[in-house]
């Protein structure tokens, strides 16, 4: 693939767990130019295709709008755990920063594509009695009414971290446990952090359909699967 046929991609989330796998899957992608990862926080690495951009603000994404221009895709997995933040906190990290990054980023790069982290049970009708099902939803809404030419939404239910880390929470500790098990009995209600980052990253980067998709857990396994058919 010639440099000038690949694609310059923004990365939000870059520290977490499944933004940490979607980074370096961009950076090892032949069809990626540039991955420019806005953190609040050094990523302590250097590669050739890496900007990095510190920016701890994101209720306020104003002085980002020159990095943000000439962007072919953005991929947005910043977001936080229920029951480890407070619902007011939850509410300001799922939407309103998602909302005011997508405001910025559509002014300066209007044909970007956009990848976002969302979640299984997200409820765009605002009906959910789960506040994160609720606040999901309205992300989802804002980014389908931002303009972007190609919105994917990715709905992934228990997502497995793959490599150790201290878990959030007792069900997420007790989820870790049981994962072998529960993979088998309901394969289409779990899906690894690096599958989903991968198809994260591909979609960003490689589909063409217009208009907001929407993927459930099963459609990103069935993605994975077409990707990379011996890991899926």
């Amino acid at each position: 693939m010639t440099q000038m046929s690949q694609k310059r991609l923004l990365l939000v989330g870059a520290t977490g767990m499944v933004g940490g796998y979607a980074f370096r899957y961009a950076l090892e992608d032949a069809a990626v130019g540039s991955v420019t990862a806005i953190v609040r926080r050094k990523l302590g690495i250097s590669h050739p295709k890496l900007q990095e951009v510190l920016h701890r603000d994101f209720a306020d994404c104003s002085s980002l709008s020159q990095v943000l221009s000439g962007q072919d895709a953005a991929i947005f997995c910043l977001g936080a755990y229920t029951g480890v933040v407070s619902d007011a906190e939850l509410r300001r990290i799922t939407v309103d920063y998602t909302i005011e990054f997508a405001r910025v980023l559509h002014a300066s790069s209007p044909n970007a594509a956009f990848s976002f982290l969302s979640g299984s049970g997200a409820d765009p009708t605002g009906k959910s009695r789960i506040a994160f099902a609720r606040y999901k939803g309205e992300a989802e809404n804002a980014l389908i009414a931002a303009g972007f030419p190609r919105v994917y939404l990715f709905r992934p239910a228990y997502i497995y971290p793959v490599e150790p880390r201290q878990e959030p929470s007792f069900s997420y500790r007790l989820m870790r446990a049981v994962y072998p098990a529960f993979q088998l009995l309901f394969p289409n209600q779990v899906i690894r952090a690096d599958d989903l980052a991968r198809a994260m990253v591909d979609a960003a980067v490689q589909r063409t359909d217009s208009g907001a998709k929407v993927f459930e857990n099963r459609d990103i396994r069935a993605m994975v699967q077409r990707i990379h058919p011996a890991i899926g």
